[in-house]
Formats: C-alpha cells, structure tokens, sequence
C-alpha cells in the first residue's frame, strides 16, 4: 500500500496586510509569496485553499470557516504578540501551526504607554490642538507630575516588566498584579506585588493593563472596578480591547470620577462614530491612539523577520520558536532529536505499509511501545517522536482525509483514532553487538492486549511466519542517515527512502533469480538488495524490557526463530509497482510473502 507522492511544488504564502518588507524577502528567496491587501472575508474564504502559510497582522479575521477551507495549510503566523484574531482550537485541531512574536514589540509597546501616559498627565493632546488652532491657553492645560505617582500594572510579562521599570526611572511606585509572576523578577525590578484588585485599586494614580484577551480578561476593569479607583485616578490600556468595559469607562469619564483614559486598542477597529468606542474615542479628557502600540520601525521589522523565519523553519519541517498551540522544544534538543524524528516518522508508515499488507496482517493492533535506548534516551521531552510516529502510522491510510499530523494535535489524533503509545527510555546502550549509540524500537501489541492504555510488557508470538511473526521494528541514524536494523524477526541493514519491495522467502538457491525476472517482465529496475537473516537472538534485553515476574509469557527461547530457514529480501526499486507484482512474486514457491512500500 504505498505513499501517495504528488508532484512538489513551491509552497504558497498568503501576505493580506502590509508587512515589513525585510520578513518578506526572506520567504521570496525561496517561497512562491502573494501579497493580497484589502481581500473581503469572502475572497479570503474562496481563495485560502491554495496556499501553505498565512501571515497576518491584526485586521485579518482568521476564523474557523477559513481554517477548514484551508486545506495545504501548516502554518498562520501573527506579526505580533495577541493572536485573537486567530480561531487557535480549530487550528489545533485542524494541525496548523499557530506562531506569534511575543519578543519583537515589546520595546515599542512599553514606550508607547509611557508616552500615552505622560500625554495624559500633561495634556499634550489637547495643547497641542489648542496652540495650532491660534490659541494660547497656559492655564487650562495645567498637568500633573508622575514622579512620585503609584503606577498599578494589571498582567508582569514582559511588556508589563519593562513598563513597570522605564516608570521606576521616572521616580514611580509600581504596584503590579499578576498570579503567574515571579516574585523574584518583581523583587529586582523594584515592584510591589499584590494579590487582587481590591487590594491595589484604590491606591494606584494610574492603571495599565498588559494581559492578553481571553476568557478571564475580558472585561475584567468594568463599573465595579473603576469604582474602585480613587478620584482623580488615570486608566491606560494598550495591551487589547475588551479588557476594560468601553460603556463603564465613558461613564467614569462623563462622571468626572477619572480625570483621564488613555487607549490604543479597541474592541472593534477601527471604532464606528455612533458606537460606544466612538464616543470614548471623542471624549475630550480620553488620549487616544489608532493601535500604534507596535508602529515603530524597529519593531516592524523586528516581527516581520522573526515570524517569517518561523515560516520558513516549519515549511522545512522544523519547529517554530513561539508556537502558540505547540509545546516548546528547546533548540538544542530538537538538533539532537531532528534526525530520529524523521526516522520515528519512517518506522510507523513502514509498520503500516508492511504489517497491512502481510497475509492476515490487520490494521487492528493499535496498541504500541516506543522505546529509546542509548544517547536519545537522555532527550525527556520527546513530543516531536510521538506525532511523528502518529503521523508515520496514518500517512499511508489517511492521504485522502487530508489530516496535517504533526506536533500540535498529534495526541488528539491518537485518541480520536483510539491508538495508544507507551513510551520508554533506557540509557543502557543500545546494541551491544554493534556500534550504535541509539536505536528507536517500535513493537506493536496483538489485539487482546489493545485495551491497555499502558501496557507493561510485551508478548512475542512464535510459530507460523505469514502474518504472525512479532511485530518488531528498529531503527537508528548516523548523522543524517537513516538505517532500519529491525524488521520484525529479521536482522535487516537498509535504509528507509524511496520506493521498496519486502519478500519473505525461504532462504535457498535460485530466489534472486526468480524475483528478478518477475520485476524485469513488469519493467521494474532494481537499485539495490540487501538481505536480512533471522535474528538468532530475540530476547526482552535486545528490547529494554522485563518479562512478567513469574516468567509465564513474555519469553523468546535463544534460537527458536533461526532454526527456520527464512530470510527477508529488501529491493530498492525505481518505481511504484501494481499490486499485481507483489502478487506474482508471493506466488512463486518458497516466497512467503512480498510488499511494496513507499518511504
């Protein structure tokens, strides 16, 4: 049952808002980009299945219906920190990579509410305006210092960190609240940290808010709160709309009990003149700004680059740096793991196309030991593994479904498809008979032992060849090259790429020949054999694992497989091959079985 390959083409990256052209050029020394500006929901809808990647900003409304009609899609990328604008559960779901930039704007961001602070305290706005419409009206615009003034920062991250340091350089307070915060970090950036809003709210000259919009946040500074706040006090928000209450802010402000609000983003933008954001956008004591948080050069081009790059490390197969619906691998660790990933990936669809095709060889054995011996069993986070043995074993059975399985949903994969893997680590060395230093082992469980989620131990069946020998297959890489040293009962030495044909055969004279000329009559070129013996020593050590405790099952007797005069030939072929062919050669004599795979 071989791989379906269609022919590789460039991938396709959809850019429908302006990016900083740095990021850009990166993706078009390599990537087909089309920079679509102004595209309606409904051309986005109509045209996103023909592309790989999507790069936004913050106008563009990624939504489920989209995700779903995108179907080359592996990644969206939001230049930017917040991803609101991006349904991330149907993502997930869907295996598309959601990435973000939460480190290239917080500078920018900072800045940005210190000016709108100081803008507010000094009532720049308006004397500004007040002086180029011909006046000069020194005492109406009379501010107020903030040099001694308690700042209340709402959300210690990173943006929230640097502001809560550039106000202690202008001789602030700062009070901050935020549950996940290190009480350490606060300590060194001289902050005060508080456990709730009722605690710091009255005391604070001025409130901002640096948390992201979700579920809790929303709408988390509303009447009660404000009342709260001491009169006189000023409120800042350019982390995200809908953090703070619209209506109960203009009613504060309308009431006199703020003396002022400074906003940069709005819970719809840009804001329509007749709604509630309208009417706060024109209120005389409100500062505000068009969602210029992250507009400055540097952070532009900052964030086009950094997320372009991550396009173009998972278009590669890489991992992104800041997915935002994957767990973070450090880079370190998928340097080492890169390599055995691929060959995870090569194990499963190998384990799929052989086993499936094998006389009685049933897809029903869904229950699997992993197993890492030697120097990858010092690598604990081994999650890239995982998917990608779940993406090796449903590639060649779910090409048609359009599944992208990758780190991001493989384990809601495997339960919606009701597989089950244990994963196991041993640092003894790998093979003891050879000079590898790590080997992945793949051992599928027959169907009565399929209800145990995590199995302890393994059994072997002996006896008839066709279609019941153990399901075993190992595997290590030398570099950058993969090698299978396992295929089920067999000691093999082959490398998993390209298109191949597995014959289980009677090892005696003549086989070569015949399997040979079978191929020639059907215009199949062979590039290289390879033959594998029978292991003469199957045994639970070679696995890294331990028999039950009274020795019942789970036993291989020493050279109980050997004495069968079998052996496995592995074509490397230049083509794939009809069914038919495999057929022909399984019923010549002595040939037990024969499949074509493709890696």
């Amino acid at each position: 049952m071989p791989l379906f390959k269609p022919k590789e083409l460039t991938p396709k990256v959809l850019v429908p808002e302006t990016l900083f052209p740095d990021g850009l050029v990166l993706l078009q020394s390599s990537l087909d980009v089309d920079e679509r500006k102004g595209l309606t929901p409904d051309e986005l809808l109509r045209i996103i299945p023909d592309y790989d990647a999507l790069l936004v900003r913050s106008e563009t409304k990624v939504t489920a219906a989209v995700l779903q009609a995108a179907r080359r899609l592996k990644v969206v990328a939001r230049a930017g920190v917040g991803v609101d604008n991006v349904d991330v559960d149907e993502a997930t779901k869907l295996g598309i990579v959601v990435v973000n930039s939460p480190s290239g704007n917080i500078g920018a961001a900072a800045e940005h509410t210190i000016a709108l602070m100081m803008s507010m305290a000094r009532k720049i706005p308006e004397a500004c305006a007040s002086l180029k419409d011909g006046k000069w009206e020194r005492s109406k615009f009379v501010g107020v210092e903030v040099k001694g003034k308690i700042l209340g920062i709402i959300g210690l991250g990173k943006v929230g960190l640097t502001v809560a340091r550039l106000a202690k350089g202008l001789g602030m307070t700062v009070n901050a609240l935020d549950p996940y915060a290190s009480p350490a970090v606060a300590a060194l950036a001289s902050v005060n940290l508080v456990s709730s809003l009722a605690e710091f709210l009255p005391s604070v000259d001025f409130l901002t808010i640096h948390t992201p919009l979700i579920a809790s946040t929303r709408g988390m500074i509303s009447k009660a709160e404000l009342a709260q706040m001491k009169p006189g006090a000023r409120i800042l928000n350019v982390a995200r709309g809908g953090t703070v209450d619209e209506g109960a802010l203009l009613e504060a402000l309308e009431s006199g009990h703020l003396a002022g609000a400074a906003v940069d983003v709005f819970t719809s933008e840009p804001p329509d003149l007749d709604s509630t954001a309208g009417k706060l956008v024109a209120h005389p004591r409100a500062v505000v700004t068009p969602h210029l948080g992250a507009s400055t050069v540097e952070a532009q081009e900052n964030v086009s680059v950094d997320v372009c790059e991550q396009v173009l490390e998972i278009l590669k197969g890489s991992l992104p740096r800041s997915a935002v619906n994957a767990p973070l691998i450090l880079p370190e660790e998928y340097q080492k793991l890169q390599p055995f990933v691929r060959l995870v990936e090569k194990l499963g669809s190998l384990y799929t196309q052989h086993y499936a095709a094998m006389p009685g060889g049933s897809m029903t054995w869904n229950t699997f030991d992993l197993i890492y011996q030697g120097e990858i069993a010092s690598i604990s986070n081994t999650k890239p593994l995982f998917a990608a043995l779940i993406k090796g074993l449903l590639a060649p059975i779910s090409s048609a479904d359009g599944i992208n399985i990758n780190i991001v949903n493989a384990e809601l994969v495997a339960r919606e498809r009701g597989i089950f893997v244990s994963e196991r680590h041993s640092r003894d060395p790998a093979d003891q008979s050879s000079s590898y230093s790590s080997l992945v082992t793949l051992v599928a469980r027959p169907p009565s032992r399929a209800s145990s989620r995590a199995p302890a131990s393994v059994e072997v069946v002996t006896g008839a060849p066709q279609g019941h020998s153990q399901r075993i297959i190992s595997g290590t890489c030398s570099g950058d090259r993969l090698l299978i040293t396992r295929l089920g009962r067999f000691e093999a030495s082959f490398e998993p790429e390209g298109n191949l044909i597995i014959c289980e055969n009677y090892d005696s004279p003549g086989k070569i020949g015949v399997v040979g000329s079978i191929l020639g009559q059907a215009g199949v070129n062979i590039n290289f054999m390879t033959v594998a013996p029978v292991s003469p020593n199957l045994t639970f050590n070679d696995l890294g694992l331990t028999p039950d405790k009274d020795g019942s099952e789970n036993t291989v007797a020493k050279g109980e497989f050997s004495s069968l005069n079998e052996a496995l030939m592995i074509l490397g072929i230049d083509r794939d091959v009809p069914l038919q062919v495999t057929s022909d050669l399984a019923k010549e004599g002595g040939v037990l079985s024969a499949c074509a795979v493709t890696l």
